[in-house]
């Protein structure tokens, strides 16, 4: 399968800058790598992957969004489950190493209370066909503004308040829908100290960057290969469906450093690829940087 690369990144610039707009961690930490010259822009950044949220229910899912980026050439990778955050989630490799992974994640609505499940179905039972099936996945601009589309209608404050209550991550859903949860710059590509983790997190910290420490600052997978951290999710003013507002999660900025596999230690860096290094995601990792939006974390951004 031949894919369109101009189509490509046509969508995934239509995903970012909005993205970019709303999470001012994005600029700041750009232009504070530029001041301190690890990168001349931000064409620069290598991003190791991006991610998405789904619901669990007829015409949506993951079964419907990933419709999207295997037309584009991306290969479904391993699946992963939470089960105490009752998530699904896969992984998808890009058809070109230079671009991003996709991590998309799946909330298992039945497994949540009835009162839950009766809530989100109020709001997606109306979606009798599978969105992206009315899209041409040939056009870039069609398939970037679907991800901003408003699928369902706004909830109602108090629906998202009880959802909060259950599922943290079934009330970012049901608010923000398909925004682009994160993007996530790839640590060990950047020069000198700063591609190790625990630099790069000082540099953050220094900058005012405020770090999400559920399972500690950095979560390490069991092999030691795969470092991951994260900002806290930036605080939105949400306007719900009842003209009421109130101060929700919005996305944040992943940071993620992929060690070199034993096999090629031996190699000098200028020889490294992205095949020498770490692939893949980790359950115990991913499962804590979910909590970037949970309010444990958010409520450091709040003043």
């Amino acid at each position: 399968m031949s894919v369109n690369i101009q189509h490509l990144d046509s969508v995934l610039k239509a995903l970012f800058t909005p993205y970019k707009e709303r999470v001012p961690d994005v600029k700041k930490i750009t232009n504070a790598m530029v001041e301190k010259g690890l990168i001349k822009d931000d064409s620069e950044i290598i991003n190791d992957h991006i991610a998405f949220r789904t619901l669990g229910v007829p015409n949506l899912g993951m079964a419907s969004f990933e419709k999207i980026f295997l037309h584009y050439g991306y290969k479904k990778k391993s699946p992963y489950f939470f089960e105490k955050k009752k998530l699904d989630a896969y992984w998808y490799e890009p058809p070109y190493s230079h671009y991003p992974r996709i991590f998309l994640s799946e909330l298992r609505v039945a497994d949540l209370s009835q009162q839950a499940q009766d809530i989100i179905y109020k709001y997606t039972s109306d979606i009798t066909s599978d969105p992206v099936d009315a899209i041409d996945l040939d056009n870039p601009d069609q398939v970037g503004s679907f991800f901003y589309q408003p699928l369902w209608k706004l909830p109602s404050k108090e629906d998202y308040l009880t959802l909060l209550e259950e599922s943290e991550y079934a009330a970012w859903v049901i608010y923000n829908r398909y925004y682009l949860n994160h993007y996530t710059i790839s640590v060990h590509e950047l020069p000198g100290e700063y591609s190790k983790l625990e630099n790069f997190n000082n540099f953050l910290e220094s900058i005012g960057v405020i770090l999400n420490t559920a399972g500690g600052v950095i979560k390490t997978s069991k092999d030691g290969l795969l470092k991951q951290s994260s900002s806290v999710a930036k605080i939105i003013k949400a306007k719900f469906a009842d003209g009421e507002e109130q101060d929700i999660s919005g996305s944040y900025v992943e940071f993620a450093e992929r060690l070199v596999l034993p096999e090629f230690q031996s190699l000098p860096k200028n020889q490294l690829t992205k095949e020498h290094r770490r692939d893949g995601f980790e359950s115990a990792n991913a499962d804590k940087i979910f909590e970037s939006t949970y309010l444990e974390q958010t409520s450091k951004n709040i003043k």
